[in-house]
């Protein structure tokens, strides 16, 4: 049974109670504290061997009494920093004050003990500032579909093998990869991203294998990334010589610069990002399918923004604060008119498009609250009419026009399932034929069409 004592600060009581209750079943001794002023107290008549401190408290937040007791030189053990949301600015303001670590609410049990038990034996090590940045750095997102996919990325860090990211434009695979990158044993080693397109047939080599003459070598990207993560952005972009030699490094886990016959051992992580389609690209001749495979030991599908649009409140709330502290924008709150027609958009260009919109009606600065008349002048541009339905911001058009443009996308989907075939058409939306017909005509579904161009 362990002797430690643990502080334990959090305004929820229910967390409280919560985090007591499993540290107690331990065998570690507890305090709690509702907020600053208990924690002080406390604190006052209880050495303790480690704090668990909460950022968002009433009065004085978890940041402000940790600068507090780190200024006045009263930070004598290890403190864990507990929140639902962070951000980078966070991280590296906790880290410069000493906190060893962060937890991620919803608390998951094993982490916590993880947590606790490291920052324990950490007592007498200097405390380091790394450790909170792949927690604090993790895609913004309470929705079932991000906390899933966190979990993915937290267990494949956790191994060696090439992963291949794919996902829509915007959707931040780079992102991801950087997370991948922070969270693996490889996290303290270089992050090298060399994008495909940038690999042209005169330089491909060299960019990649490096090159040796005369005594002078120049270090390619596999070298350049030993001990860490090489990420390739856009693989579908590679050239065929590049795709080559690509293929032949991971088959051998070696190399060789280009004037040089010596064979260098890979010892760098490979992770690709891809577009959703890389799998019939791989059926042609823009992607090697032996390449794919090679690369796919583990894949991942980023999703697109309108998958998880129940997360768009929190993050038009995570940019705002990041472009206030990094471009030193005025602070503007969305109105919850404002934030509930957002969440209806599709972002058909995904969570860049939500930053862009976010920076410009910030630079806007006229009102303090941003309204559902200036989100509704920034998203009625529109999308380009052969953009695939659920691409398509409806909302923003007139119901005949909506209603319309939904009825022709979901005919000619359910034309091309019947083959083409009317009668089967009718039965399977329920129509009756003569009605089905006068309706494809009104909606320039040309039906005869349909199974030739399939």
């Amino acid at each position: 049974m362990s002797s430690s004592h643990v502080l334990v600060v959090d305004d929820e009581s229910d967390i409280r109670d919560l985090i007591s209750e499993i540290l107690s079943d331990e065998g570690y001794g507890v305090v709690a504290a509702a907020d600053a002023n208990e924690a002080r107290m406390a604190r006052a008549e209880e050495k303790f061997d480690l704090i668990l401190l909460d950022i968002w408290m009433p009065e004085t937040d978890g940041i402000t009494l940790l600068r507090e007791w780190s200024e006045s030189g009263d930070l004598v053990c290890p403190v864990v920093i507990m929140s639902g949301h962070g951000t980078v600015d966070a991280a590296v303001e906790a880290t410069r004050l000493g906190a060893f670590d962060f937890i991620e609410k919803p608390l998951s049990l094993a982490k916590l003990l993880r947590t606790v038990e490291a920052a324990l034996e950490s007592a007498n090590k200097p405390p380091s500032g790394r450790r909170l940045l792949p927690a604090l750095l993790a895609p913004v997102g309470r929705s079932v579909l991000m906390q899933s996919l966190r979990e993915k990325v937290q267990q494949y860090a956790q191994h060696d093998a090439s992963v291949l990211l794919s996902g829509e434009p915007g959707t931040g695979r780079s992102a991801f990869a950087r997370y991948l990158h922070a969270l693996s044993p490889r996290g303290d080693g270089p992050l090298i991203s060399i994008t495909a397109a940038s690999l042209i047939d005169s330089n491909v080599e060299e960019q990649l294998l490096g090159s040796e003459k005369g005594g002078e070598i120049y270090a390619g990207a596999f070298e350049r990334a030993v001990k860490g993560t090489l990420v390739i952005e856009e693989l579908s972009d590679l050239n065929a010589t590049g795709q080559k030699i690509l293929l032949a490094v991971l088959e051998d886990r070696a190399f060789s610069r280009a004037g040089s016959s010596e064979h260098i051992k890979l010892d760098a992580r490979i992770v690709a990002t891809v577009g959703i389609n890389y799998d019939t690209q791989s059926n042609g001749e823009s992607l090697r399918r032996d390449l794919v495979t090679q690369l796919s030991v583990l894949s991942l599908r980023i999703p697109p923004l309108r998958e998880y649009s129940e997360d768009v409140p929190e993050l038009l709330s995570y940019y705002v604060d990041k472009l206030v502290d990094s471009e030193g924008l005025s602070f503007r709150r969305f109105s919850v008119a404002a934030q509930n027609r957002l969440r209806h958009y599709p972002w058909p260009d995904n969570v860049r498009e939500l930053k862009n919109l976010v920076r410009r009606l910030l630079l806007i600065d006229t009102e303090d609250d941003i309204s559902l008349e200036e989100v509704e002048a920034e998203v009625t541009a529109g999308v380009p009419a052969d953009e695939p339905l659920v691409k398509q911001d409806l909302l923003s058009l007139p119901l005949r026009e909506a209603r319309e443009k939904f009825e022709r996308a979901y005919l000619k989907q359910q034309l091309i399932l019947c083959d083409g075939k009317v009668g089967q058409l009718a039965k399977r939306v329920g129509m009756e034929r003569t009605h089905l017909y006068r309706k494809l005509r009104s909606l320039g579904v040309d039906f005869k069409s349909i199974s030739a161009e399939d």
